[in-house]
């Protein structure tokens, strides 16, 4: 136990730079620009790594935002540049049409209606609060998670959000996720182990789990690790409420076992003051492989062979920080390194 608690504390005593300001010694993971926050809230982030913003998004939002997806996964808005996954379950099942097809929309900042909810004052608000004046939106997802069939491969593993990115510092990161309908366990809701952003502070390995069912692609899951009931903390949410949490809080959600899809809206975002990093040779290079794999597909054809100089030029030109770069959207501030 001794050990844990001192890891604990040399964690809190690194340096932590700021776009607004440096963090005092009592609070390292927000910034002195954190008025929307109170000092409870500030408190609760700070010792477990997420906070709950209730009824933050008005509900005629979120049915714009419904709208807007129900008629781009009916082919009625161009999605060039959005990415629309499937459930590993549907896709081995046959044809659904519409909504029902896509579990998953990915990469919207250039959507003009979906952008709303990144650039949402009420978001941004309290995300300076987190990053401070310089921000801009990194990752963006609209989640439609599927009826389980009986193969519960609606699960989302648990997980660190940091995996994914290949900027820094994480502390300069944060996700708002939003819920757009009543969210419980019944129908999958987000399961966080609070304070495991602190210990160990790190990121640590991902792998697919090894599910009999399959996983979907690219979720990754810690490997080996099974938390125990009591260390879970279930977020039940409504329609609007908001969870503002750290890319390092392991998190993961459960299965759907209701009859409908449950939707939530989200988005990454990073201070612009972050830096982009090399993963080659880190736990991360396994994804930038497959980045290197699908832009393979998707430049020479599913059973192309390339030689070793063409996948070379892929590697080189094809990178996870180029991947992040090419959705970074200024939301506030302005753009400074990424």
């Amino acid at each position: 136990m001794a050990s844990r608690v001192d890891a604990i504390k040399r964690h809190l005593a690194q340096p932590n730079p700021t776009s607004a300001g440096v963090a005092t010694s009592e609070f390292r993971y927000t910034t002195d620009n954190s008025g929307c926050l109170t000092r409870e809230e500030r408190e609760h982030y700070e010792r477990e790594g997420f906070v709950v913003k209730k009824g933050l998004i008005p509900q005629s939002d979120l049915d714009r935002y419904a709208e807007r997806f129900q008629k781009i996964c009916a082919g009625e808005i161009d999605s060039s540049g959005m990415t629309l996954m499937r459930d590993v379950a549907i896709s081995k099942s046959e044809f659904q049409p519409g909504e029902k097809a896509i579990t998953k929309l990915q990469n919207f900042q250039d959507d003009e209606v979906l952008f709303e909810y990144i650039r949402h004052p009420e978001i941004v608000n309290v995300v300076s609060s987190f990053l401070g004046e310089n921000i801009m939106g990194m990752h963006t997802m609209l989640i439609n998670k599927p009826p389980d069939p009986g193969t519960r491969t609606s699960r989302h593993p648990m997980h660190q959000d940091l995996h994914y990115f290949s900027f820094r510092p994480a502390d300069r990161i944060v996700c708002s996720w939003t819920a757009m309908q009543h969210i419980d366990r019944t129908n999958g809701c987000l399961v966080v182990i609070p304070g495991s952003h602190r210990n160990p502070g790190e990121l640590v390995e991902h792998g697919y789990p090894k599910w009999e069912n399959g996983v979907n692609k690219m979720y990754y899951g810690i490997q080996d690790y099974q938390p125990k009931e009591g260390d879970r903390v279930h977020l039940v949410m409504e329609p609007g409420d908001t969870v503002f949490f750290h890319p390092l809080l392991i998190h993961g959600s459960g299965t759907n076992r209701s009859q409908g899809f449950r939707k939530s809206i989200s988005c990454h975002y990073a201070s612009s003051e972050c830096e982009y990093i090399d993963v080659t040779g880190t736990s991360q290079e396994m994804l930038q492989n497959e980045i290197h794999e699908v832009a393979k597909r998707k430049l020479f054809g599913k059973d192309a062979v390339l030689d070793q100089e063409m996948m070379d030029m892929i590697k080189k030109e094809i990178t996870l920080s180029g991947h992040w770069s090419a959705k970074a959207r200024c939301v506030h501030g302005k753009k400074i390194n990424i």
